[in-house]
């Protein structure tokens, strides 16, 4: 009882008293001119080995202060709330060590909720995507993931807090679109040198467009793909990304564009 009273106080440090006030800021000594190395490390070179994104999110939020929402439920995604100069914002991050971060039946209305939730009191919105896709299966198929998954995109539509979008590596399909992408309206939208954004991975691509082809041409094919496509550069020509940034200046630019 006394860690449940203890983690409402911390819950209710972060919202307003309600949606007719502004979030409140908190003093903080941790500028956004702090840099994090690590950062520039933390994505792994294998496009298939997963990393925590909650390491991620810590190492940019004031003083490493993230307080999580419902981190039991549909853990292949990841929402709660954070401060970047004092200011409280929300956070939502897909979580590769989970499922590969798939958007599921329950990540999707998860997330949903959590976005329409900091829209009613006026909290702005960060989204980290590392997202390979929708859940394959039957049993998402027949329980309804396009309806659910339409809920996190409608959402994302709606909101009319700020919407800030930083993508850390894979960006695929539809996953990507419903993410807070730039098609949502997203208000900026960055990515990593590492970002890949493209309709799915290189090896999946290539086995339907060329199936039929000797292995020896696929491998060319695939070698080909990835080099238009594992980087964020197509998207950024093409007006979908704001600006490609090192990992380390992820909390500077946030900050700088919340301003």
């Amino acid at each position: 009882d006394i860690d449940a009273l203890l983690r409402a106080r911390m819950l209710c440090d972060f919202l307003p008293l309600s949606w007719r006030e502004k979030p409140p800021r908190r003093f903080t000594t941790d500028t956004r001119d702090r840099e994090e190395p690590a950062l520039d490390r933390i994505v792994p070179e294998d496009p298939n080995v997963p990393y925590d994104m909650n390491q991620v999110i810590s190492r940019i939020v004031d003083d490493a202060d993230f307080f999580e929402i419902m981190p039991a439920f549909a853990r292949n995604i990841i929402v709660g709330f954070g401060r970047l100069e004092g200011r409280t914002i929300g956070v939502i991050g897909n979580q590769p060590t989970q499922l590969a971060g798939c958007l599921d039946i329950d990540a999707s209305v998860k997330a949903a909720r959590f976005v329409r939730f900091c829209d009613a009191f006026g909290l702005p919105v960060v989204t980290l995507v590392d997202v390979p896709g929708f859940m394959p299966g039957v049993a998402q198929e027949h329980g309804g993931i396009i309806r659910h998954g339409a809920k996190l995109l409608y959402a994302y539509a709606e909101a009319t807090v700020p919407k800030l979008t930083v993508i850390t590596r894979k960006a695929y399909g539809g996953a990507y679109d419903v993410m807070a992408s730039k098609h949502l309206r997203g208000d900026v939208n960055l990515a990593w040198p590492s970002s890949e954004i493209a309709v799915m991975g290189a090896k999946g691509a290539v086995e339907i467009i060329f199936r039929g082809m000797p292995a020896e041409q696929q491998e060319k094919e695939v070698a080909r793909y990835e080099r238009l496509f594992t980087n964020p550069l197509t998207a950024a020509r093409r007006g979908f990304i704001d600006d490609i940034i090192e990992p380390r200046q992820t909390r500077h630019r946030l900050c700088q564009e919340l301003d």
